[in-house]
């Protein structure tokens, strides 16, 4: 089942996928969490959140209309593969079209480049390194 949760429910899923475990409770939060305008969606699993991603409004370079940048996807080990990941961004893609987004966008790690490819993402960037974390490039999905 797929929910709206607030900023602070998705922090113990990004820390365990996107950090390893290595931050204190209730990190990574950026400052986009809280923007205007910005939601979090959770995949759970009965009472277990599986799946967490997050959207704030922000611009792409000199994209034209209104953008927002995914940020925080996770899933959860036991539950990859099995389709949730894909079912949550394209939860987050409708909704964003209902909000008159224009596009979509992500600094895409390297091992999840071919899951965004298969939702419809174009790799617009070349290679970057993210210090500690690794490869990732830009990726972009036009919603309308």
């Amino acid at each position: 089942m797929i929910k709206f949760i607030p900023a602070e429910a998705v922090t113990s899923v990004r820390n365990i996928v996107l950090r390893e475990g290595k931050m204190r409770p209730g990190q990574p939060h950026w400052p986009t969490d809280d923007l205007e305008g910005a939601f979090h969606l959770g995949y759970f699993v009965g009472d277990e959140l599986a799946c967490v991603a997050s959207f704030h409004p922000e611009s792409y370079a000199d994209f034209t209309g209104t953008g927002y940048q995914l940020r925080g996807m996770a899933t959860l080990e036991t539950y990859r593969g099995k389709g949730f990941g894909n079912q949550l961004l394209n939860f987050g893609i409708v909704y964003l079209r209902g909000q008159k987004a224009n596009y979509l966008w992500c600094n895409a790690r390297k091992k999840a480049l071919r899951f965004y490819e298969s939702i419809g993402f174009e790799i617009i960037s070349d290679e970057f390194d993210v210090p500690g974390i690794g490869p990732h490039h830009v990726m972009y999905l036009k919603i309308q």
